[in-house]
């Protein structure tokens, strides 16, 4: 069972004791503030004491205004740090590998939580369920303040004791509006060819690789394709995103497709899978982290096959912290939602994220 296996990133000389990885979980269950709770410590902890081999936190927003929704963990001010140490040290103590996912709403950051309009690469309307959200486009000056935001993070979770970060260029938020032709129209250095779209991303690792130990993992979740309402990513672009990435200092590729077993939309007739590209694109020392319905051991396993080197696990981690030891057994197959109040709170969920997750339908009974 190769997931079972440890992985030493060559880059840094880290080493996950396996690769199961906790997926970045919005829970909103931190402070008003961005500070850490207890119920999110718990949440987080009880999974790096199971045997999560990485635990990759939420979202944690690098500024005020680039917050995306409430209750979410902030890194954006020395107040965070006292939460992020006790963070940090407690997953290392269990063993796992911490990492704190760093992101900027941009569009999706709602001005009734920053008092901000939100910005991101072009003037567009984000929509929100019924409602469409005019968003302004960012000045050179705020394009600069972001990238230090992002670069002033990562040294804070060093600081903190964090293994690693995270970029998070993902679902729709501040770096995927820039990769995406839909929602980077712009004519400047920040826009247009791909190099321009993709200058923001690379300029932040370039930065932080620059700025912090070697030894400090920095890897980038990127969507792989179009989804939902996040247009405007070409597959090709994806992958030839990911080899610069990789080439400029990546420790890591997480592949976001919401499928880990799924072909590309643009390449529906071939027999290669998705997860696939990646694998064969990218240098053996990079290695590939995925996430999308993985669900039993055999899933996690399937997904190594296709060119995975971790897998992310989401949903069955929220209800199974034990995921690890519990499909040792091949024949274990998790329980599917809809779950218990009961068996949320036992899992080590607050009022908080069980409260969010009543909103997925057929989560909660």
């Amino acid at each position: 069972m190769k997931r079972f296996d440890t992985y030493t990133f060559l880059n840094t000389g880290k080493i996950a004791p396996n690769r199961i990885v906790l997926a970045p979980l919005t829970n909103m269950q931190s402070h008003d503030d961005g500070t850490l709770s207890n119920d999110e410590y718990k949440w987080l902890l009880r999974r790096a004491k199971e045997g999560f081999g990485i635990i990759i936190t939420c979202a944690a927003n690098v500024a005020k205004e680039g917050q995306g929704w409430k209750g979410e963990l902030g890194i954006y001010d020395d107040k965070h740090l006292p939460g992020l140490q006790k963070l940090a040290q407690g997953i290392k103590n269990e063993g796992s590998l911490a990492i704190v996912q760093i992101f900027h709403g941009g569009a999706r950051s709602p001005e009734s939580l920053t008092g901000q309009q939100a910005w991101s690469a072009s003037a567009h309307n984000f929509s929100i369920g019924k409602n469409d959200v005019a968003v302004r486009e960012g000045t050179i000056i705020e394009i600069h303040q972001s990238i230090k935001d992002f670069v002033a993070a990562a040294e804070r979770a060093y600081k903190a004791g964090f293994d690693g970060v995270e970029l998070h260029g993902a679902h729709g938020y501040l770096l995927h509006q820039f990769l995406s032709t839909a929602t980077n129209q712009r004519t400047d250095e920040w826009g247009g060819s791909f190099e321009n779209r993709t200058r923001i991303l690379r300029i932040i690792l370039k930065e932080i690789k620059f700025k912090l130990p070697k030894e400090f993992i920095v890897g980038v979740r990127i969507s792989p394709e179009e989804k939902h309402n996040f247009l405007g990513i070409d597959f090709d672009d994806s992958i030839a995103l990911a080899k610069i990435l990789a080439e400029e200092g990546a420790d890591y590729i997480h592949v976001s497709p919401w499928d880990a077993f799924k072909k590309p939309d643009k390449y529906p007739n071939e027999e290669k899978y998705l997860l696939s590209y990646f694998r064969e694109a990218l240098p053996p020392s990079v290695p590939v982290m995925v996430a999308g319905l993985i669900w039993t051991g055999a899933d996690a396993e399937k997904a190594m096959h296709l060119g995975a080197d971790f897998v992310a696990l989401g949903n069955v981690a929220i209800a199974f912290p034990d995921w690890p030891s519990l499909t040792k057994n091949a024949e274990t197959i998790p329980q599917k939602p809809p779950y218990t109040v009961e068996q949320l709170q036992q899992a080590d969920l607050g009022e908080s994220f069980i409260d969010y997750m009543k909103r997925w339908d057929g989560f909660v009974k």
